[in-house]
């Protein structure tokens, strides 16, 4: 499976308001956009338009990896993503995978940090628990990176495309897609951060 860019990011924000926002999911294709733009919790931040999102989406539904319906009563479509289904995942492997695909190649710890609006994972050792097994399924949708010359630990990536796999075997292929420096403890905190500010928007939208 390769998906585009486009098609990688569209699947990571039905992923994560599926998880997150279950109260306001299905998304309409305004909220669609308006997730796949959001500015925080996204790498690369991206500006698609309403044509991107909805080709995007028509990729998705002929890889078994979304629907749209439209509900009795209601007057718009509405999409969600049916990612277990299509890829015979977890619960616990969806959000990593989502993480992963909202935010690109990340350590272990930074995954357990980012996906905790999602699944409880209790400890560090359950996140790599979880990643190894998405990385030796018979269809692995995850790797573990080499680590490179500047970081302290290794980084995982998905193996869903949008991206160029690196060569495992040179520190040049890693360090182009991987080779970021590693985040500081004060960069990890303003990620929490972030997501504390991202669940009271939530809270708000909800009391509204």
């Amino acid at each position: 499976m390769e998906l585009t860019q486009i098609e990688a990011r569209v699947l990571g924000a039905l992923i994560e308001k599926h998880m997150t926002t279950p109260d306001h999911y299905p998304l309409t294709t305004n909220s669609l956009i308006s997730a796949c733009n959001q500015t925080s919790n996204r790498d690369p931040v991206l500006t698609l338009s309403e044509s991107e999102v909805i080709e995007g989406m028509d990729s998705l539904r002929s890889q078994g990896l979304a629907r749209t319906v439209k509900r009795s009563g209601e007057r718009s479509l509405k999409h969600l993503e049916i990612a277990d289904e299509g890829l015979d995942i977890s619960r616990e492997q969806k959000a990593l995978l989502a993480v992963l695909l909202l935010r690109g190649p990340q350590t272990s710890g930074e995954l357990r940090l980012r996906t905790e609006r999602y699944v409880s994972l209790d400890s560090l050792e359950d996140a790599d628990r979880v990643l190894e097994s998405m990385a030796s399924a018979d269809i692995p949708v995850a790797m573990l990176l080499d680590r490179v010359p500047g970081q302290k630990e290794s980084r995982w990536m998905h193996l869903l495309g949008g991206h160029t796999i690196p060569d495992r075997d040179t520190s040049d292929g890693v360090e182009a897609t991987a080779g970021e420096p590693v985040p500081s403890r004060l960069e990890l905190l303003e990620a929490q951060v972030a997501a504390l500010q991202e669940r009271v928007t939530d809270l708000e939208s909800r009391l509204e």
